[in-house]
């Protein structure tokens, strides 16, 4: 008899079920995990809600399929393995080994593979949890019992000591290493970070707490979180954050005001959007520096236009870089750091719930009610 595995699948905006799945022969050069456990993340609430327009204006342009098997945030054991089978950086791979992967499944071969390694942005991308019918293609998303990797996918295997709550959020970490490109140009003009240079989050969700916790472990110096979630800003307090700001609390001027006044009245360094939607781009503006640098990479998802005074760039001499991505050269790094400063930040906290299967509609709910850093499934 063939064996099967339980996963959540959204089978159409706001509807999610729990069903039953064959699971399919180990596929030639891949391997079968099971899930130890899948983050819930801001791309899966927006999918849920039915807003799934992503590479927006790129020939990545898609739409994500119902139905679907959410997951990307992924680390699991191996129960079956190809032979001769590999992580990405070439350590052998074994049944019982514990993995996190990359969902972003590249070409290897077109333009955007060949000349920018590191990134995903491959003219023929599919992602893990995105991109997947699970009618068609099941168990291709972490929101299960069980998930198939096929060769083209990146794997890493976890350090020992690094517990799954932390590597859970291993693909969070290198979205983060977009700090780097801040770093990249430091060197021209004062552009960019410096070593204890000011740092604004916008969104206190997983994505921005991640950022938090990479500027600090990189060596930021102030740290500046908005959000307008009380609870998330405590958290951003307890994971390093010098100053909160609630945006439903203080007037524009007033936080203009204050981030000036915590930054010497330059304004900061850098922005980092992580908010998720449009409007929190105008918002930054005036908090930067001028020379300063703004990292947009929360509206992954296309949430419509907005308008803004694009003389306030000009005149201030901003730089603006979106990053639709992250280096899937950067997954064992983030662990390696994870491991290193576990016992000197709260690592542990950011996992804030923990769901079973077949509490889906919960664990969505409390995701979108925003009392949480990072809600996870544990199949």
């Amino acid at each position: 008899m063939q064996k099967t595995a339980r996963a959540v699948t959204i089978v159409e905006p706001g509807k999610v079920e729990v069903r039953e799945y064959p699971i399919p022969p180990l596929p030639e050069g891949g391997l079968i995990m099971q899930i130890e456990m899948s983050g819930i993340c801001g791309t899966d609430k927006h999918t849920y809600r039915g807003e799934t327009t992503q590479y927006g204006g790129t020939i990545n342009e898609q739409t994500s399929p119902f139905p679907l098997i959410p997951g990307h945030e992924n680390v699991g054991i191996v129960t079956e393995v190809s032979p001769g089978k590999t992580d990405f950086y070439g350590q052998p791979l074994r049944e019982g080994d514990r993995i996190t992967m990359c969902p972003d499944v590249v070409c290897g071969e077109c333009y955007n593979c060949r000349h920018i390694f590191g990134y995903s942005w491959c003219e023929n991308w599919r992602g893990y949890g995105n991109s997947f019918r699970a009618d068609q293609q099941p168990l291709m998303g972490g929101w299960s019992e069980t998930m198939v990797v096929i060769p083209e996918a990146f794997v890493y295997k976890v350090p020992d000591g690094l517990e799954p709550e932390l590597a859970v959020y291993t693909e969070l970490m290198a979205c983060a290493f977009a700090l780097d490109k801040a770093k990249d140009f430091s060197t021209m003009a004062s552009e960019g970070l410096l070593t204890g240079g000011s740092v604004l989050i916008q969104g206190l969700g997983p994505l921005g707490i991640a950022h938090l916790i990479m500027a600090r472990m990189i060596g930021a110096g102030t740290i500046i979180a908005v959000d307008k979630v009380d609870y998330r800003l405590e958290k951003a307090s307890l994971f390093g954050a010098d100053h909160v700001l609630n945006i439903d609390e203080t007037s524009p001027e007033q936080r203009v005001e204050l981030v000036h006044q915590w930054t010497h009245g330059r304004g900061v360094d850098v922005a980092i959007e992580c908010a998720g939607y449009p409007d929190a781009i105008p918002q930054a503006i005036p908090l930067i520096r001028r020379g300063g640098m703004y990292l947009l990479e929360g509206v992954f998802v296309d949430m419509g236009e907005i308008m803004f005074n694009p003389h306030l760039i000009v005149s201030k001499g901003l730089r603006l870089i979106g990053l639709s991505n992250h280096p899937f050269t950067s997954y064992q790094s983030s662990m390696e750091m994870m491991l290193r400063y576990r016992d000197r930040m709260p690592l542990d906290q950011y996992v804030t719930h923990r769901f079973p299967l077949e509490k889906a509609q919960q664990a969505i709910d409390t995701a979108l009610e925003l009392q949480c850093v990072k809600v996870v499934f544990e199949p």
